[in-house]
């Protein structure tokens, strides 16, 4: 995977916040911060497809997959 070395200004609070929140350092905070971002634009996309979409097998029988 290729990477990009970045320089962001971001206001000490929020940064401060979102380590607390993670429990991790700058970068990876930083990385998922991201990750959460571009992950929403798909799960938004999921959304939209609500109702649209038929299955061949109800809920009730992949439960029982599960199991």
């Amino acid at each position: 995977m290729a990477t990009r070395k970045i320089t962001v200004e971001i206001p000490l609070d929020l940064l401060e916040k979102a380590q607390q929140a993670s429990g991790s350092g700058i970068t990876q905070t930083i990385r998922t911060g991201l990750q959460l971002l571009a992950a929403s634009q798909a799960y938004d996309n999921l959304r939209q497809l609500r109702g649209k979409v038929r299955f061949s097998r109800t809920w009730e029988e992949l439960k029982d997959d599960r199991e």
